[in-house]
């Protein structure tokens, strides 16, 4: 199959992807409304019965620590706001309607999605030592859980021919992302850029998803964010935590630590961390 055939196969399977919910879709409009308040947001939520079960069963679990069991949204959303539910709801919502791709011969799923939530972990704790605000914390998580998105067509559709492609890279030397241009003229990033615009994805989401390769690219106003995914990206790969398929990432230059504020021995600060927050935060993948 030629290099334009599966570029157009891969774009008609991002098409085929099912929509968001349209509670969820409803509930990330209702937040962006600058006068909403919480029994607006749980009006939205409370008529999807699933939905709601599982923002319930996420608050209540040990990666909020809340300390007491929370039976009603509205006191939910009081507790930890409305900017952290909405990102709940955007993980919870997007996770549920991804393909699995279990039994695709490719890149293993299980490893692909450790890898994933690793990075949400490492984003939200360095953001949390550049002193980010606390509502602002789960946008970080969110846009590492959700980054290479972009992957999960082209695992799909290249099929064992993607592993091909990851190993080439690392015979090569090669960030697969440039391999997966070169060979199919599309990458995961450009994958990811389509399905979050189908999805009418928040600006910060969608920019890290299309930039977290391409940093130098990009002149818009969510850049501390890509910034502080694509380090996280890079250290999940280094210490293989997961598997994302890409063996030779490009180590972080100088001005993307510069633009969060932080030197590169943090990492070490927030290792002791890190496996925990990260077992926690697997209730992410099973809710």
């Amino acid at each position: 199959m030629t290099e334009s055939h599966l570029s157009e196969k891969i774009k008609s399977y991002i098409l085929d992807i099912p929509s968001l919910p349209v509670s969820a879709e409803k509930a990330l409009q209702v937040c962006n409304n600058a006068y909403v308040n919480p029994s607006d947001l749980n009006h939205v939520i409370s008529l999807d019965p699933v939905l709601t079960g599982k923002l319930l069963k996420l608050i209540n679990s040990v990666y909020y620590g809340l300390g007491t069991q929370i039976t009603s949204l509205v006191r939910a959303i009081t507790m930890l706001g409305l900017n952290t539910v909405k990102n709940l709801v955007l993980s919870a919502a997007v996770l549920s309607v991804l393909p699995e791709n279990k039994d695709i011969n490719g890149l293993n799923m299980e490893g692909f999605w450790h890898h994933c939530l690793c990075v949400g972990v490492i984003s939200k704790l360095l953001a949390k030592k550049q002193g980010i605000e606390s509502r602002h914390l789960e946008e970080y998580f969110a846009a590492g859980l959700l980054h290479d998105i972009g992957k999960i067509p082209l695992n799909a559709v290249l099929s064992s021919d993607y592993m091909q492609m990851i190993t080439k890279a690392d015979f090569e030397n090669k960030p697969l992302f440039v391999m997966e241009k070169n060979i199919v003229n599309i990458n995961h990033c450009c994958a990811g850029e389509m399905i979050a615009l189908t999805w009418k994805l928040d600006s910060a989401i969608t920019d890290v998803i299309t930039f977290h390769h391409n940093i130098n690219g990009y002149s818009g106003e969510n850049k501390n964010i890509i910034c502080n995914v694509a380090i996280a990206n890079y250290f999940s790969i280094v210490n293989d935590v997961g598997f994302a398929g890409d063996r030779k990432p490009e180590k972080p230059e100088k001005d993307v630590w510069e633009t969060i504020g932080l030197k590169e021995d943090v990492y070490m600060e927030i290792m002791e961390k890190l496996y925990s927050e990260i077992e926690s935060a697997k209730i992410f993948l099973k809710s």
